[in-house]
This record gives C-alpha cells, structure tokens and sequence, in this order.
C-alpha cells in the first residue's frame, strides 16, 4: 500500500477550509473520537470558536494491525445538545464511524449527529458527511510520526 505523509501546513490549509464549510451549521458541542481526532478536534474547535468539547474514545488498530472490531468507551453525556459533529481524522473502514455513532445515539437519541474527517478512504462503508480529501493510501499523519517520541 502506498503511503502518503500529511504535513502541518497542509493540515492548516485542511482546517481553515473545513471550519469554513462548518461555520453555518451551528453545532451545540464538538465530540473528538480519541485518539486520532485530538489534533484536528483541537484544530477545528479553535477555528469555528467553540469551548464544548466531548470526548470519545474509539480503538481500531493495535499500531498498524486492524481489531476485529472497533472498541468504543462510554459515550459522553451531551447535556442535551440538539447537534454535535463527531471529528476523526480519518474515514478508513469506515466501522469506527459506526460504531460511535451507534454508542452516540443510543445515548443521546435527541442530538442530530454530523461527522468530519481529514481524510475518506473511497472503500468505506460510511461517509464523513464533510471532509478535506479522499484517499485509498496509508496516511501517516505529521502528529505521528514528526518526531516519535
């Protein structure tokens, strides 16, 4: 598989244009899927000014080999958003997006949810309903890889 490095400044360049497409939605809470979704939560909350942040904490891969399954922590409580975007860095499979949505839902079922990633694989089951750029490669993001720690 080949495999593309993501870099800050196009990580910048990402941002600003998502959190242009998003400044009309008016979200009541951003929810940021650990731990991928960290940088770009703290990224795109900046952005589009926004303090109420959730968490969320998926599990997909064990370095680079695929679970079974994503695991998926205790969803958050939302005090009663009406809508929340759900924020990962990427769209692989397509099963986390799922599966915290599913997690979402069952714990909120009055919030409207909206997703965001960097990056869509054009194999995955599920759409982000907004995102930077579509890919099939192997993403090596700049905030894994510059420098390992």
């Amino acid at each position: 598989m080949k495999r593309l490095y993501y870099g800050y400044a196009a990580f910048i360049d990402d941002v600003k244009a998502l959190a242009d497409s998003l400044k009309n939605e008016k979200f009541d809470c951003l929810i940021a899927v650990s731990r991928g979704g960290l940088t770009f939560a703290h990224f795109l909350a900046s952005a589009l000014n926004m303090r109420s942040i959730a968490l969320i904490r998926a599990v997909s891969y064990d370095d680079r080999q695929k679970l079974a399954a994503p695991k998926i922590a205790t969803a958050p409580d939302l005090n009663g958003a009406k809508k929340a975007l759900i924020i990962d860095e990427i769209v692989d499979s397509g099963e986390t997006l799922q599966a915290v949505l599913r997690a979402l839902q069952k714990s909120s079922p009055k919030t409207a949810f909206k997703s965001v990633a960097l990056f869509q694989k054009p194999s995955a089951s599920i759409r982000a309903d907004f995102f930077a750029k579509e890919s099939a490669d192997w993403i090596d993001f700049f905030w894994e890889v510059d420098p390992r720690i």
